[in-house]
């Protein structure tokens, strides 16, 4: 209801943390692509950069925002763009002084080969063609947080030495200058930083590399204030996380340094509460505070309380995460108590970078009316600032009308009959207690699996998908807007079925997949089929590098209608006499990777996308399908940043998974593939799935993630990484035959799976097949080495 008004009068700033980089047609996308084909020079990639930036940047001064926010743009990862600021770049990769940026920038994300034509042609490091030979794999590449995102993981050695060793952010910011606009430049904190790089050197603690660090920063920091700008935003989001006592006692000092030379600090943190580093945050030697509000609500009044007069708080009222329409009363009513107690200046933000979000519904003309009036993306969310700001500093009466019109929008959607269906509250009501498990325990299960299937030592399989060639796209596109009917499509998707099931039986790939012609996307192809999921046609986010991902809209009770993969699965395993997997995305990532209804449990969505997922396994089971499986990249990416929320909700989020696993007899084996996470602090859990078998990504961390498999006794089977598909480059078969080597040393050989690190989508054929072929070739030199010792 509508509430008094405030009427404490005084101007509320509003700024956002970060904007999505991709540009409103995915701009940013093709630009790559075409530079990284050839197709296009270092010029021409880095005009359309700039092209985005200032379009960007020109929205945010129309919202009306305080400033414009420079450093949030890459080309691949901000994380990637301060490796090369703070002018630590891997001695691995043994750049020369020659060596351009930006062919250096993309070695570390995609990785090179050790043919040095590569070094300075167009084609550059993420040329098409294979690259085989020994090379460098590219960096690391893991979850941003609880996100989505991928980040590439800066690697540290004792060795290790900073220095300003990149003009791009200075660059960027007099590029905003020029233009007119007023600067807020970002940086990730030093903290942040080293927390989030791996030690690469055994004994070395990256903690130590702080005191080198800081005086760089400090440098990035003096020639910002030269530029003139006045405000620097620093990300700090480990102070979200428990951090061990040496990293909490850090800040202080640390902050008192960088504030010698600095211009205005504003720290920010998001994604998790401050908890026991709330009163630290808030007496940091900095200038202003920004908070999570969406994630840590509780905390805005402690925080108001600590927090001196002095500084800026900036409260992240807008949801930064998720792309629902903000309850506009809500958050004044949050907001009310923090305008009265701080005597400071207010600003307001999204919770966190809008990078995580799609950029703007004006695009989106096929969204229903109803549907479309419940949401904001980043755009709308820098409308509800200024809305919010108006209010909260000059009185609700000015933008009573606008709050009229999101009032109603937020009650229409509570009432809309679309969002509840009984049948579904009904079948979780009834569900056995029982349902979640399997009918006898591995060790039986595996009995009769094995007498089913016949694979030999060493099996080896990929993780699902195949090259989504143009040939593929083209058709799909085709039929989507109606120029291809369904009984051509269907006899095109049954074509490039019928090639990559050939393709495997002639590289001789022990268990097939269909290769998933079909699927534009593992989340889309299974929510376009599911009631209670909605989707856009250009609500494209970031998940790495070039490669996008179109979250589905989980708005109500999630169903499944009918079969969504059988018939496709079925066509393929009549194509050949080897067992093929029946392909699915399991419960939590769809929950994961999807924008999720914010008006109940994310365990109850949870739980009804299980029991969908389970009508399809038992429907592939049926069909005569021995293998199925369930991906579940997304489990890890779910957790709480603060531990003390895991075991809630890993207990939910295993359990929603066994759900979908559990309606099938023993001699079903069921699989599930995890990647670019670290498992070692939930193994117990991870085998609390009970999957049969799981496989997971290791390569790029040099089989390092499978040592706590090892270290855990896993049970089950496992199937870790042996080539990373992210890279064009082709490894060569000794050093895939050393990795398997690696992982024989840690897992009992009879439990060992050979794959790719993850699906073959984004790769081409004739890497694709390279690397295949070194993979079954490394794969059957173990087995023979294995075979000569035991005889």
């Amino acid at each position: 209801m509508p509430q008094a008004p405030h009427t404490t009068a005084r101007p509320v700033l509003t700024h956002t943390l970060g904007f999505p980089r991709m540009g409103a047609r995915r701009a940013l996308k093709f630009a790559l692509e075409s530079h990284w084909r050839g197709d296009s020079t270092a010029a021409d990639l880095q005009a359309t950069a700039a092209e985005l930036r200032q379009q960007h940047w020109q929205i945010q001064a129309d919202a009306g925002l305080g400033f414009v926010t420079v450093g949030d743009f890459a080309l691949y990862d901000h994380v990637a763009n301060h490796i090369q600021l703070l002018g630590c770049e891997p001695a691995r990769f043994a750049f020369g002084t020659e060596t351009p940026e930006l062919h250096r920038y993309f070695a570390m994300a995609r990785g090179v080969s050790a043919t040095a034509a590569h070094a300075h042609t167009g084609c550059g490091p993420g040329c098409h063609a294979p690259q085989h030979g020994s090379g460098q794999p590219a960096l690391e590449m893991t979850k941003w947080f609880d996100t989505n995102y991928h980040y590439l993981v800066p690697e540290f050695h004792a060795a290790t030495r900073f220095s300003v060793a990149s003009e791009r952010l200075f660059d960027e910011v007099r590029q905003a200058q020029t233009l007119g606009h007023k600067v807020k430049a970002v940086l990730l904190g030093p903290l942040s930083f080293l927390w989030l790089g791996k030690s690469k050197e055994a004994g070395f603690d990256r903690f130590t590399l702080l005191d080198q660090l800081l005086p760089v920063y400090e440098s990035v920091l003096a020639r910002l204030k030269a530029q003139g700008v006045e405000w620097v935003q620093i990300d700090e989001p480990i102070l979200g996380l428990d951090l061990p006592a040496p990293w909490r006692h850090a800040f202080e000092p640390a902050y008192w340094q960088l504030a010698r030379s600095a211009p205005k600090l504003l720290l920010a943190t998001y994604f998790s509460p401050l908890q026991d580093n709330l009163r630290l945050a808030c007496q940091l030697p900095v200038a202003g505070l920004h908070v999570d509000a969406v994630r840590a609500p509780q905390e805005l009044v402690g925080v108001a309380d600590w927090l001196p007069a002095h500084k800026v708080l900036s409260v992240g009222v807008v949801d930064g995460r998720n792309i629902w329409r903000t309850d506009l009363d809500a958050a004044l009513a949050r907001l009310r108590p923090v305008a009265d107690k701080h005597q400071g200046a207010l600003w307001l933000a999204p919770s966190c970078s809008l990078l995580h979000v799609p950029l703007g519904l004006q695009a989106e003309e096929q969204l229903d009316a109803e549907l479309r009036s419940w949401l904001a993306f980043a755009v709308e969310k820098l409308d509800e600032l200024a809305l919010l700001a108006t209010a909260i500093g000059q009185g609700e009466h000015l933008v009573e009308g606008a709050l009229r019109e999101a009032r109603a929008a937020q009650a229409a959607r509570r009432a809309s009959p679309r969002v509840h269906r009984a049948t579904v509250a009904a079948r979780l009501a009834a569900a056995a207690p029982g349902a979640d498990q399997r009918n006898s325990p591995f060790l039986q299960r595996r009995q009769a699996q094995r007498a089913r299937l016949r694979l030999p030592l060493l099996p080896t399989t990929t993780i699902g998908s195949f090259p989504q060639t143009p040939e593929i796209r083209t058709a799909r596109a085709a039929f989507k807007r109606g120029a291809l009917d369904a009984a051509h499509y269907r006899q095109r998707m049954q074509a490039e079925i019928q090639l990559a099931v050939r393709q495997q039986e002639a590289l001789g790939i022990d268990v097939l997949v269909h290769g998933e012609a079909e699927r534009n996307d593992m989340v889309e192809y299974f929510g376009e089929q599911l009631d209670g999921f909605a989707f856009t046609q250009h609500g494209w986010v970031q998940s790495y590098g070039s490669r996008c991902v179109k979250p589905p809209i989980i708005y109500g009770d999630v169903a499944r209608p009918a079969p969504m993969t059988v018939a496709w699965t079925q066509f393929a395993q009549s194509l050949t006499d080897k067992p093929l997997k029946g392909m699915l995305t399991g419960p939590i990532t769809l929950l994961q990777w999807s924008f999720v209804r914010d008006d109940q449990p994310r365990s109850q969505t949870a739980e009804q996308i299980a029991w969908a997922i389970r009508d399809e396994v038992c429907d592939l089971e049926a069909a005569g399908i021995a293998i199925i499986q369930i991906d579940e990249p997304a489990l890890r990416e779910g957790l709480p940043l603060r531990k003390g929320g895991w075991k809630p909700y890993l207990a939910w989020a295993t359990r929603a998974f066994r759900i979908s696993a559990s309606g099938v007899q023993d001699a079903t084996q069921i699989h599930t593939h995890m990647c670019y996470s670290e498992f070692n602090d939930i193994l117990p859990e991870i085998a609390a799935m009970d999957a049969d078998v799981i496989t997971i990504e290791t390569s790029r961390s040099d089989m390092e993630l499978l040592q706590g498999f090892g270290d855990f006794q896993y049970p089950n089977e496992i199937g870790p990484g042996v080539y990373d598909i992210h890279s064009p480059r082709v490894p060569g078969v000794d050093e895939m035959t050393a990795l398997l080597q690696k992982a024989a040393q840690v897992v009992p050989i009879a439990h060992l799976w050979v794959n790719p690190d993850c699906g073959l989508k984004t790769r081409g054929w004739p890497e694709t097949e390279a690397a295949l072929a070194h993979m079954v070739q490394a794969a059957h030199m173990v087995r023979a080495q294995l075979e000569a010792e035991t005889s």
